[in-house]
């Protein structure tokens, strides 16, 4: 089931990009968010040994950068 997560996980990242480069910048904090979500998971599934305080660090930008795209998405 994490495999079909990260395969999903980056498939919006992908689209985000696309979207972003059709004249909404913003919406590269979604790209940003869910290129995190992949590296947390890829973490996870290939069992790295990755601090706990570093994943907490990309959680916490990751949810800053979807709050500016959903912020530039709602004053649209």
């Amino acid at each position: 089931m994490l495999v079909v997560s990260i395969i999903l996980e980056a498939a919006v990242a992908v689209l985000a990009i696309l979207a972003a480069r059709k004249g909404k910048p913003y919406v590269y904090g979604l790209a940003f968010t869910f290129g995190a979500y992949v590296l947390y998971d890829l973490a996870r599934f290939l069992h790295m040994d990755v601090q706990e305080g570093a994943l907490s660090a990309l959680f916490l930008l990751a949810t800053i950068s979807a709050l500016i795209a959903m912020w530039g998405l709602y004053k649209e």
